[in-house]
């Protein structure tokens, strides 16, 4: 039976991640994944196909609305390869998830095929198609990620009522495709296949769309949407989805509470995930989930547990795989003595539609709620001479201040690039900048940047340049 220093179940972004930084510092490191492909949902079934698909489907609705307002155009007919859309997206996939196999063979991590469980709080047993194996360890990380979460009354068929799994491999565009969730991702792959033809609705429990930003963010990206031909309806509870032959039926109660019926060829439920942690065997270590699967853990990530840690989307705090990452590296240097910290306050948000959407820190209503004396500053990207240049007008800048010392406290954005912009904002405040001292910093002309050096002059003195 091997024993490892460490032995890290998943292999998603904070279970490889995780892996890495522990061989790094010395730890004999073992690294359980169920799967035959490393790299969890974000780089299977998540994060790195959908972006494929919003890149693929991108550059096809500026050639057809955009193109020849550049003075390009087309002899013959503008026309889509979905099949040819999807290979491409598998191969970005491919080459993404061996890149992670070279990590593992680069670091010198045992890479353990099979479904882990523990035995107790030293062991663990992978079961494989033929057979079972025991592993040993000193510590052990819970990286196991999560899953579409459900409806209880939906049956889904994954042919016709779908999750964003089978939303990234669909064999045909939708006609019309309802989606349930104004989310994060059904916003994206709303926005993918109206980009391919779709007749998309989006029909929202809540009544604002994006219901964890800052509410100008919101109502920005619904006025931008709206605009594209995507259809909301908001204050909506969905009561029942039927799959009948080549059409989904959903009914639903609209805020009246009357009865309303939408149909379409297919219907994506995406409201929300959950976190995985269904037939690790926590039972036999005395560790029991909280509802949501999500397991409790203290300030080092630690479970109940002494030896046994969990990190990413299985503990509280936003699913996002930046923050699982920097969950691996602290609970890595932990085990090394070291004493990382991370400011789950500024782990950024980001929606990869177009424009792009990003976010850090506080937004004006918890602020408000907080009672902070707050200021603010906004700058519209359509001031910009980059945004016209490039026809990407839509968006601003919002930069969230303390009233009294000017303390960036939360960045807001709507515009092209903001999924990179933003790290200008997190860099800014992880050092406590002051709105001041981002106003006064050069910004590169003609970018995109230039509206965070806008909003920060409207924050600090309500003197923007450019409008």
């Amino acid at each position: 039976m091997t024993k490892f220093d460490v032995v890290v179940i998943g292999s998603g972004p904070g279970g490889y991640v995780c892996a890495i930084r522990c061989s790094q510092l010395g730890f004999k490191t073992a690294l359980v994944e169920k799967y035959n492909s490393l790299g969890g949902t974000c780089l299977n079934v998540g994060c790195i196909p959908s972006k494929s698909l919003l890149d693929s489907s991108h550059h096809y609705y500026d050639a057809k609305n955009h193109f020849q307002t550049h003075g390009i155009n087309f002899d013959g007919n503008l026309s889509i390869d979905f099949d040819q859309m999807i290979s491409r997206k598998k191969s970005v996939v491919d080459q993404t998830t061996k890149g992670i196999d070279f990590l593992m063979k680069k670091n010198n991590i045992n890479v353990l095929h099979g479904h882990g469980s523990f035995v107790d709080n030293e062991t663990i047993r992978i079961e494989k198609d033929e057979g079972s194996d025991l592993v040993k360890f000193d510590k052990a990380v819970i990286a196991t990620g999560s899953k579409p979460a459900l409806l209880p009354f939906v049956n889904i068929d994954k042919k016709r009522i779908i999750t964003s799994t089978e939303a990234l491999d669909l064999k045909e565009i939708p006609k019309k495709l309802l989606i349930i969730g104004a989310g994060v991702i059904g916003l994206e792959l709303g926005q993918v296949y109206s980009r391919l033809g779709s007749h998309v609705e989006i029909i929202e429990y809540s009544d604002k769309i994006t219901p964890f930003m800052d509410s100008a963010v919101s109502k920005e990206l619904i006025k931008i949407f709206k605009k594209q031909k995507i259809k909301f309806y908001l204050s909506h509870e969905v009561k029942n989805i039927e799959n009948i032959g080549p059409n989904v039926i959903v009914d639903a109660l609209d805020p009246d509470s009357k009865k309303v019926t939408f149909e379409g060829d297919y219907c994506l439920v995406s409201v929300g995930r959950r976190a995985y942690t269904d037939g690790l065997g926590l039972e036999n270590i005395g560790i029991i989930p909280e509802k949501n699967g999500k397991i409790n853990v203290n300030e080092k990530l630690q479970t109940k547990v002494e030896n046994i840690y969990a990190i990413g989307d299985v503990i509280k705090g936003p699913m996002l795989a930046h923050k699982a990452e920097e969950e691996g590296v602290l609970v890595a240097e932990i085990f090394s003595n070291q004493k990382p910290h991370i400011d789950y306050n500024l782990i950024p948000n980001v929606i990869y539609t177009w424009p792009e959407v990003a976010s850090v820190g506080k937004t004006e209503e918890q602020l408000m709620k907080e009672g902070i004396n707050y200021k603010k500053g906004q700058f519209p990207m359509r001031a910009l001479g980059r945004s016209r240049a490039s026809m990407d007008l839509d968006g601003f800048v919002k930069i969230l201040a303390e009233q009294k010392t000017d303390e960036i406290l939360g960045v807001h954005i709507v515009g092209a690039r903001a999924a990179d912009l933003i790290a200008e904002a997190v860099t800014a405040m992880e050092f406590r900048a002051s709105a001041e001292d981002v106003s006064r910093m050069s910004h590169s002309h003609p970018t995109y940047a230039e509206a965070i050096k806008e909003a920060a002059l409207a924050a600090t003195e309500d003197r923007p340049l450019h409008i």
